[in-house]
């Protein structure tokens, strides 16, 4: 399971749409979910337009809070969005096996079966997080609070029983020939995090869009790997989470 949780205070103002780079994300298995970050409700209609359309597109949630509550939404939008992830799946496989993903339709004991194994794949299922952090010119002083966020969400990650790696970036790079900067590639371990947004040159520029693509193309990599290491699925696999759940 692949997220990608972008932090912004504002409307992108470089390269491709945002909301086309979500779309794309989307359709390669990836949710894009949004988190506006204000102050002093500084952040106007086109921004908030921005945002909810780049969340709708990639099929996430998106959120605009003041930066005082950052940390709680971070935690509670992943959480969300695993368990809505989850439960797609879940209604995908009963329109499959029973013909209806309507859970209150089914027998008691089934529903109570299919209930268990979405709360369980909510804290085992492997989960990868890229953070997409903003940090033009008018983030600085919400980059505090960002941080706190940061190593408050690989806390909550830790409590997981499953797999859970986070990967952050931040944008615009400063290298000119990147969109996005990877400050730290997939890690369990908090603390192999750095010190992020030290000594960084912020700019003015808002490559959103653009940055969603190369986080894009680094998950796509990484998944592209990973199939190359574990080789064929084996039929256990093929037969669904809920084929040995649901009589």
């Amino acid at each position: 399971m692949k997220q990608v949780i972008l932090i912004t205070d504002g409307c992108s103002n470089v390269g491709m749409s945002p909301i086309v780079a979500a779309a794309h994300a989307l359709s390669e298995g990836i949710v894009v979910n949004v988190i506006g970050v204000i102050d002093q409700n500084e952040l106007g209609h086109k921004g908030r337009t921005e945002i909810e359309e780049i969340a709708k597109a990639g099929g996430g949630i998106s959120r605009i809070v003041n930066s005082k509550i950052l940390t709680q939404t971070v935690q509670l939008v992943t959480r969300k969005t695993v368990a809505h992830t989850i439960q797609q799946a879940v209604n995908k496989e009963l329109r499959q096996m029973m013909g209806t993903s309507d859970i209150e339709s089914l027998h008691p004991q089934q529903r109570a079966q299919v209930v268990q194994t979405i709360d369980e794949l909510s804290e085992t299922a492997d989960l990868h997080v890229a953070l997409l952090i903003d940090t033009s010119a008018s983030m600085k002083p919400k980059l505090p609070a960002v941080q706190e966020a940061m190593q408050d969400l690989m806390l909550s990650l830790q409590a997981r029983k499953g797999l859970s790696e986070l990967a952050v970036f931040h944008f615009p790079a400063t290298d000119k020939n990147d969109e996005a900067q990877m400050d730290t590639s997939w890690t369990r371990e908090l603390a192999k995090l750095p010190n992020l947004f030290y000594k960084l040159n912020m700019k003015g520029m808002t490559p959103t869009g653009p940055a969603l693509l190369q986080v894009i193309r680094f998950i796509q990599e990484f998944r592209t790997n990973m199939q190359k290491t574990k080789g064929n699925l084996s039929q256990s696999d093929e037969d669904g989470m809920l084929s040995d759940n649901v009589v």
